[in-house]
């Protein structure tokens, strides 16, 4: 299926916004507090904060560049705000008030009348009539004073980035690292908020690609700072419908309590007040935008906040730490208190989802026992495993190393434990569920079924996930389909169907990520090319993972065309061509002549067009006839067909006999297993996407290959990738695509009986190969 990314909107379809648009605020904060920002109205937003010590701060942000929406959506950069009127109603709790020091300010980023990049500080209560809860704060850019007090240093306001307003906790104290004595919640609400004056509106993007039937997931820890009706406007935008897998993260969601001096979740509660706030508003949007959202939870949580003896850990008491910056930790499975926290979220979860009139759709997000990548060694060692492996278990230091009976035995206790865990998390959610449920399980093959870990299965696909443990199996394989590892996938595929039993109808496939917008060009294609294979295996629930980078990236994919269906026959053309035949390569080429004379040419295409006309050919009426009952039932040009080229239908040289080392397919890497089928003509290279099958022969360095398999489109599969620096070849006989190339057949009887032939014109289809 086609794809684009999109760099910049261009002639695509737009609108206008009101500057200051509640959608478009955001808002940050430094860890540990918590904050998020929903829309209450069309001019309303509401920002809610849980603050931890004395010198946190929030701010509630506008950007007078759109950095985060896809570039078909953003809206138009404006960074002069000179004439322009913002006035919004202010009402705030549990934080500093108005007319206080360190009270709401409002800070712009921007450049001075001599370009030098600066801040303004702009105290609100300056500009604000009625409370110092409740006031009504008019900001009249052209006019705008920095400082506590009037009068103070003008703002300049023909180039501002960005600005923010300052929240702070009651107990505030500048630069303070001191705990508040307890948990302060705050609140802050702008409502009626308009702009007048020059640039009071901003062009937006306002595409609707047409639904192609993916569907997308996004994660909280990766837009809490956005607001809920932002990211669905952009989800339902870009042909995004049904499902929506929402992963909740591992790191702002929960609530925290003090636990001997340190911050970590707390257990008697669940979720901190900006994500619960948040989420209700999300899934509420969600279901009335009819959308199904999808809570995923994984056994992850930031580090720094996980109780340690909830931790995973290897033989040497080293913790099961991911490569995030900063870490998250993997909980154990065998600790009964970790796993009930994760069982009271997920009900909270789905409480949340079922109050907004969803259906309770939970994900398992990758449940596992983590293995240190450095190391090979499997997080099986914390105390409470230690205890439920019967005390001292036998000790897996590298599970690339070969492992002995009891190493294998101690694995599959570890699977049937994790087993054991999901189970519990299912039925928990299962129970709380006023309504119907549905359960899914994601897991990673790429980590489970690690090659150089060939017993690592046991741990992480247990016998206990078999069919119909969960309603549905998910699987997500980025890390070998990025890396061109198509054997593993397949032979992945083929297995999990094995052990686990779940049929297609019954599992979904993930298709992402790009980590780095420096790698969106090359991986990209991978990833689309993946959504193509699952609706082709049958997967009719395929998601793009994830949001954050389809918007980064421009990442748009667009609904099936006939490029990508290109009606088809797999039947030859029924009648010999003989020489008479007429043959013609067609290339396109732009030719400039400069006024000196000279010429500037550029091939506009990179493999020639093939065009044929087969009337001569004909030399009976019963040849006549055939031809005349194949036009038919070729629809005239709607449905193509094989032509053998009388001049050229090998790789041996034109018509020669096929041998294996024929034309050089590619070099292995170690990794890639799929291989076009080409010709070349010097340096000019030809796609074969249709061969004859039967006179295939692969060679690898120059030797016959077995253990590989013919793909449709024009692909040799091996089942194991060729190692690095092995030269691939083959040998074939192939056949063109071609369709007729008029609507009409045109016969005249008399002109054939004094023998002049008819003009049967063909043209060669491009196929994606």
């Amino acid at each position: 299926m086609a794809f684009w990314l999109a760099k910049t909107r261009n002639g695509q379809h737009c609108d206008h916004i009101q500057r200051f648009d509640p959608r478009f605020w955001t808002v940050n904060f430094p860890r540990p507090m918590m904050a998020s920002v929903v829309t209450t109205a069309p001019d309303a937003l509401r920002v809610d904060c849980e603050f931890f010590h004395e010198g946190e701060l929030a701010g509630l942000i506008w950007e007078s560049e759109d950095g985060l929406d896809h570039p078909l959506l953003a809206y138009a950069t404006q960074r002069d705000y000179a004439r322009c009127v913002l006035r919004f109603r202010w009402r705030s709790g549990g934080v500093l008030a108005l007319d206080v020091p360190h009270g709401p300010t409002l800070t712009i980023e921007g450049r001075d009348a001599a370009g030098i990049e600066r801040a303004w500080y702009v105290r609100l209560w300056n500009y604000a009539s009625g409370s110092p809860t409740d006031a009504l704060i008019e900001l009249p850019f052209s006019a705008l004073q920095s400082g506590y007090g009037l009068p103070g240093e003008p703002v300049h306001p023909s180039h501002i980035d960005r600005m923010f307003i300052s929240l702070v906790p009651n107990g505030y104290a500048e630069g303070s690292a001191t705990r508040l004595p307890a948990r302060v919640n705050g609140w802050a609400e702008m409502s009626a908020i308009s702009c007048a004056g020059e640039n009071a509106v901003l062009e937006i993007g306002d595409v609707l690609i047409p639904t192609h039937g993916e569907q997308i997931a996004t994660a909280y820890d990766d837009c809490f700072n956005q607001t809920p009706a932002r990211l669905l406007r952009t989800i339902e935008g870009l042909g995004y419908r049904g499902r929506v897998v929402h992963y909740v993260g591992m790191s702002h969601y929960f609530r925290l309590a003090d636990f001997s001096g340190e911050l970590l979740v707390s257990f008697g509660a669940t979720l901190c007040t900006p994500a619960e706030r948040w989420h209700a508003d999300y899934f509420q949007r969600a279901v009335a935008l009819g959308f199904a959202p999808i809570v995923s939870l994984s056994f992850e949580l930031l580090a720094e906040h996980c109780p340690s003896w909830w931790k995973q850990k290897a033989w040497n008491g080293s913790e099961g730490l991911t490569g995030w910056d900063p870490p998250s930790a993997l909980l154990t499975p065998a600790h009964p208190a970790a796993m009930g926290y994760l069982q009271t979220i997920a009900v909270r979860f789905v409480d949340l989802l079922e109050a907004a009139g969803g259906k309770a759709l939970f994900q398992i997000g990758e449940p596992w026992w983590w293995v240190q990548p450095d190391t090979g060694a499997p997080c099986l060692y914390d105390g409470k495993a230690k205890a439920a492996f019967g005390g001292s278990p036998p000790v897996i230091a590298d599970l690339r190393q070969p492992l002995d009976a009891s190493r294998t035995a101690l694995l599959d206790q570890a699977g049937a434990l994790l087993a054991q865990a999901t189970a519990g998390l299912a039925q928990a959610v299962r129970a709380a569920a006023a309504g119907e449920s549905e359960i899914m399980l994601l897991t990673f093959p790429p980590t489970v079924l690690d090659p150089a870990m060939p017993e690592a299965w046991r741990a992480n696909m247990p016998v206990g996930w078999h069919h119909p443990a969960f309603d549905r199996l998910q699987l997500e394989d980025y890390d070998w389909l990025t890396a061109g590892a198509d054997a593993a996938r397949r032979a992945a595929y083929a297995r999990i169907e094995d052990h686990l039993g779940y049929p297609a109808a019954a599992t979904d496939y993930f298709a992402g990520f790009v980590l780095a917008r420096a790698d969106a060009d090359r991986l990209w294609p991978w990833i689309d090319t993946a959504l193509d294979e699952a609706r082709a295996r049958g997967l009719a629930q395929r998601f793009v993972w994830a949001l954050p980078q389809v918007a980064r990236d421009g990442y748009t994919r667009l609904p099936p065309g006939d490029h990508a269906m290109i009606p088809f026959d797999d039947v030859a053309y029924p009648l010999a061509l003989g020489r008479d035949a007429a043959v013609s390569p067609e290339f396109s080429t732009s030719v400039a002549v400069t006024a000196s004379g000279y010429e500037h040419r550029n091939a506009l295409w990179s493999d020639a067009l093939m065009r044929y006309d087969v009337g001569p050919g004909i030399r009976s009426e019963a040849e006549l006839g055939t031809l005349i009952a194949f036009f038919r039932a070729r629809y005239g040009p709607a449905r193509g067909f094989r032509l053998r080229d009388p001049f050229d239908f090998s790789s041996g040289g034109m018509t020669g006999a096929p041998a294996a080392t024929d034309q050089r397919l590619g070099t292995g890497d170690g990794a890639t297993s799929r291989f076009r089928l080409v010709k070349h003509y010097g340096e000019q290279q030809r796609v074969i996407t249709r061969p004859e099958v039967a006179s295939l022969v692969v060679a690898v360095d120059g030797t016959a290959a077995t253990g590989w398999s013919y793909e449709t489109g024009g692909w040799i599969a091996f089942d194991a990738a060729p190692v690095e620096g092995a030269d691939i070849t083959a040998g074939f006989l192939f056949d063109v695509p071609v369709r007729f190339a008029e609507d009409r057949l045109e016969v005249s009887g008399l002109s054939f009986a004094a023998g002049e032939a008819p003009s049967v014109p063909l043209i060669e289809l491009r196929e994606a190969a």
